[in-house]
């Protein structure tokens, strides 16, 4: 059964420029598509029109008969007044209609009125009220907000008063209770945390009807969609898998049109000669080549059909790294913060040593935006101590981007932050963060979110550093510009914090985990992946029955809390990183050596660089090897 039927869609906001350009596409029920596309390319206006929130310039849309819609987007008004309990509950605004009609019958019946018809009316009402689920209200209230992560506390909260992160888990609860048989999901995970984020996957692969997500999170996407429909050029491609299918589909779909592409365009370039020299026949009396030429370059322009295929400009920036000498990055010393009656965390006692990659994760609201700040010097502890190390140079890219003149246009900005710098180097290196043209020219305050990240890294990426902070780096960025900051991430080679909720980033670069939860940070020393497995182990050991944890000897579970072996694995990480680059040093002299066989003289120089490279990845391997042990792996 169909479900949504889009044909021939167009609309436009600006003569000229077509944001759909006469989009066609098919939604049958129970189906879970991604709708993906760039920055801009009309996901957000489609949406807006499946409502009917936006008219369409041309085409026609059809949703299934009697079918509701539920959009997870922009935040709703709801009246002065409103608790979060008060917008929970307006998901069941039917069912508290038919209730309020059963209480006036119900009372017209005590009264003493004894028409027949008035009990079948009450009947009928029951019945419905029943199958709507009236009865089990509350529990299903309980059930999405403890999923959600919305306390007893903030349930009993104004509405208003709300971050907009937090507006933004209310109303998905509120969409998910009411009654819809298509959700709509509008980038659903942008403020959710890791435990609500994988809450929603898991009602979503329970969910009936069917679902439509715009999303960036590629974890997301990989988990709950089996369709994929990209919108590039105003015009839908479709892909029929999860979100890695279709990475592996497009490229194969680009490297075989280019394929075509250059197979047509080498064709043509023979007959294009051919026809030249039948062209040069004619001039000099050959009459008849004229006819064949003509014929010739007809044949040409009809082989013209496939058009070069592209691919998106990948920004080409890196974070210039500066040197670091010393082992201690960062210190935190009995850290302790609180807001009033809210205790945020208390006796924090944590180290950074250089080279370390620390993804900071908890649940929204714990303190992890405030410790950052704390560590950058923007807010203070109550007690404790936080100390960097002489040599450190750090920069930040906070959550919420702020600018000193937002109603000055980029270049300017750029020209402000970075003294002597002439206007147009200010655009070349803006253009090399993917922005060109008139867009330079645009005041900062007018930017997505998306963009003022892209502006604020493009600032930060010339200034050398040691120490990088990065708190949500990729919200509100498409994939290719998440893409893109991953890239220049793996290039930097100095210590990185960061904040985040994509897992597919913690997962790339984290190799320590830092646990925000119960007003203490939890050190794992190791990667994501490993962190996760064991997190499932111990869910998995609460449990398991009493006989079974005593059947298991406790001298078997790791020793994961001895600070040795915690250090240990933690140079260890560092070293494997420093071997890593030996290696590649080796590789490229070994190439080096190759290419200057002729040359005596640079051979002999080459030749002592790799000796004493090969004498330090030595001592590299036996430093591995004693860490190694010390850390019991």
């Amino acid at each position: 059964m169909i479900e949504i039927q889009v044909s021939g869609l167009i609309k436009s906001f600006e003569i000229g420029r077509n944001v759909l350009d006469g989009l066609t596409f098919q939604i049958d029920q129970g189906e879970r598509v991604g709708l993906l596309g760039k920055n801009g390319a009309g996901k957000t206006t489609l949406f807006k029109i499946l409502t009917g929130e936006l008219d369409c310039d041309e085409g026609e849309v059809i949703i299934g008969q009697n079918r509701r819609i539920g959009l997870i987007s922009q935040i709703p008004v709801y009246p002065a007044g409103y608790t979060v309990e008060d917008v929970l509950r307006s998901a069941f605004s039917r069912v508290q209609k038919l209730a309020a009609e059963m209480e006036a019958l119900a009372a017209r019946m005590a009264a003493g009125e004894s028409d027949p018809a008035i009990l079948r009316r009450y009947g009928a009402l029951n019945e419905k009220f029943e199958v709507f689920g009236g009865y089990d209200t509350d529990v299903a209230v309980n059930k999405i907000a403890n999923g959600l992560s919305i306390s007893a506390e903030m349930r009993r909260q104004l509405f208003d008063s709300l971050s907009g992160g937090e507006k933004t888990r209310v109303n998905l609860g509120r969409l998910i209770l009411e009654d819809t048989d298509i959700l709509l999901l509008d980038e659903p995970t942008n403020h959710l945390d890791l435990h609500a984020t994988e809450w929603l996957e898991e009602y979503i692969r329970g969910f009936q009807g069917t679902v439509v997500a715009i999303s960036h999170d590629r974890y997301f996407l990989d988990r709950i969609v089996t369709r994929v429909i990209e919108i590039a050029d105003g015009k839908a491609e479709f892909y029929s898998g999860n979100y890695s299918f279709y990475a592996v589909e497009k490229e194969r779909r680009y490297q075989e049109k280019m394929k075509q592409y250059l197979k047509e365009q080498a064709k043509i370039e023979q007959l294009e000669k051919a026809a030249d020299q039948l062209r040069l026949w004619a001039f000099q009396g050959m009459d008849k080549t004229y006819r064949r030429a003509i014929s010739m370059e007809r044949r040409i322009e009809r082989m013209r059909t496939t058009a070069k295929p592209t691919k998106a400009r990948k920004m080409d920036a890196r974070f210039s790294t500066a040197e670091f000498h010393g082992d201690e990055v960062l210190a935190l010393r009995n850290i302790a913060k609180s807001y009033g009656d809210k205790h945020l965390f208390d006796n924090i006692t944590l180290k950074v040593e250089g080279g370390e990659r620390i993804a900071l994760i908890g649940d929204n609201g714990t303190g992890k935006s405030t410790l950052i700040k704390m560590i950058m010097g923007e807010l203070y502890p109550d007690e404790g101590r936080i100390r960097t190390g002489p040599q450190v140079k750090a920069a930040y890219l906070p959550q919420i981007i702020q600018f000193d003149h937002p109603d000055w246009n980029l270049v300017e900005n750029m020209m402000a932050a970075k003294r002597g710098l002439s206007a147009q180097s200010a655009r070349n290196r803006l253009a090399g963060y993917d922005f060109r043209g008139e867009d330079v020219f645009k005041p900062v305050s007018v930017l997505s979110g998306g963009e003022q990240s892209r502006l604020r890294l493009c600032m930060l990426m010339d200034d050398e550093i040691n120490f990088l902070i990065l708190d949500e780096p990729t919200n509100h960025l498409d994939i290719a510009s998440r893409e893109w900051i991953e890239e220049a991430v793996e290039a930097y080679d100095g210590t990185l914090l960061f904040v985040s909720h994509d897992r597919y980033f913690i997962n790339r670069f984290a190799t320590r985990v830092w646990e925000l939860a119960g007003e203490t940070i939890t050190d794992y020393p190791m990667g994501f992946a490993q962190y996760r497995q064991m997190k499932a182990q111990e869910e998995a050991e609460k449990t398991e029955p009493p006989k079974t944890v005593k059947e298991k000897p406790v001298t078997e579970r790791p020793q994961r809390g001895n600070k040795a072996q915690q250090a240990a694995r933690r140079q260890l990480t560092i070293c494997e990183r420093d071997i890593a680059k030996m290696e590649e040093r080796m590789a490229a002299l070994d190439a080096d050596m190759e290419t200057a066989s002729c040359d005596y003289e640079k051979l002999n120089t080459l030749l002592k660089e790799k000796e004493a490279a090969q004498a330090e990845l030595d001592a590299l391997y036996e430093k591995w090897e004693q860490l190694s042990e010390e850390a019991g792996e």
